[in-house]
């Protein structure tokens, strides 16, 4: 078990270099300049393909590194043994899905195929892929939480550069597909250009965005949002927050600050906290998580860029140690490419054999 002594070493290093009250800043030096340009336009999404081929697809680097490794594992293994075993566990850790949920993860493995009696590592995908999705699926549903009387509100969380201001364009987007009237709030008003970026999405989409000057009080703008909403008769109230500020005790003051002017004008909202987070950073977005879990409540997770990265499994980790049920993720960049996630589906595409098809 070498491997794991160096692997946690390893992590152990990487977590005393980079604290949680660090986060939004390394976030910000990798995404942040890519949020201050004028966004890109869309591609339109491939008019004929399934959304479980392009999830397959957006999946695609991830499965490789994953599934791919599996099966070559799988193919040149001619029996069931603690190597096999620690093999798997390598390959699952290697993919972010982290030490101790890979480990358990193996463990329940372990366990079915003694229960089943397998003999042959062709079997093993298969129930790796069952208990995947067993780890995914929660008692809490990860559909959204809709009001019964009155505006939705959605508070949106995240750090800089992980994808938020398009993540809500996306949800706006499939809203209004829904024949649902979208308002959009630019409460991120200290980032230079957030609330020029923010407009020109909602003219993009279609839907009208309340906002007030760069540097303006964030509470003001969300205040004025809530009255705009029930006064324009909204379904879904989308509000963007800060991404940083000098420190992560002032990010979250000013957020807990938004959240309780949305409770006190508005009972029984923010009808779901959502956080961002880009998939690419792999367990930095753990510690992200746990941060703004902490300070807002965080209700579900948008996981963005999963088509960007060979290390998918995250999703994984997520749900083992945060018991946050991811509710959106992103595998492209179109505007249908943020869907609603589905257990089975993303473990299905996930350990996908690598030999199937991909449609075009």
């Amino acid at each position: 078990m070498a491997f794991f002594d160096r692997f946690k070493g390893k992590k152990q290093e990487e977590q005393n270099q980079l604290q949680p009250d660090q986060l939004e800043e390394v976030n910000e030096v990798k995404g942040e300049a890519g949020e201050k340009d004028e966004p890109k336009e869309e591609p339109a999404s491939p008019p004929k393909t399934g959304w479980f081929s392009r999830f397959k697809k957006g999946l695609q680097k991830t499965r490789q590194n994953l599934s791919g490794r599996l099966e070559s594992l799988i193919k040149h293994t001619d029996r069931i043994d603690d190597d096999f075993w620690e093999e798997v566990e390598e390959i699952l850790i290697q993919a972010d899905v982290g030490v101790n949920t890979s480990l358990e993860l193996v463990k329940k493995v372990q366990q079915e195929v003694k229960k089943q009696k397998l003999q042959e590592p062709q079997q093993v995908l298969e129930l790796i892929q069952q208990e995947a999705a067993n780890l995914l699926r929660f008692e809490e549903s990860s559909e959204l939480c809709f009001s019964e009387t009155g505006p939705t509100v959605i508070l949106v969380v995240g750090v800089n550069g992980a994808g938020k201001t398009t993540s809500i364009a996306k949800m706006a987007y499939q809203f209004k597909q829904q024949n649902k009237r979208v308002l959009l709030a630019a409460g991120d008003t200290f980032r230079a250009a957030a609330i020029d970026q923010l407009q020109i999405w909602a003219d993009r989409v279609g839907v009208d965005l309340i906002k007030h000057q760069e540097g303006a009080d964030p509470g003001a703008v969300v205040f004025d949002a809530l009255n705009a909403a029930r006064a324009r008769k909204a379904d879904v109230l989308i509000i963007d927050t800060a991404g940083r500020l000098q420190n992560k005790t002032n990010l979250m003051k000013e957020i807990g600050k938004v959240r309780k002017i949305i409770e006190r004008e508005m009972p029984g909202a923010p009808h779901e906290v959502l956080l961002v987070l880009d998939a690419t950073t792999g367990q930095n977005a753990i510690s992200q998580a746990k941060v703004f879990t902490e300070a807002t409540g965080v209700s579900g997770i948008i996981l963005t860029k999963l088509d960007g990265t060979a290390k998918g499994g995250i999703v994984l980790a997520i749900a083992r140690e945060l018991k946050i049920p991811v509710k959106f993720v992103g595998i492209g960049e179109g505007m249908e490419d943020l869907r609603p996630f589905a257990a089975d589906m993303f473990a299905a595409a996930l350990f996908s054999r690598s030999t199937e098809e991909e449609d075009n």
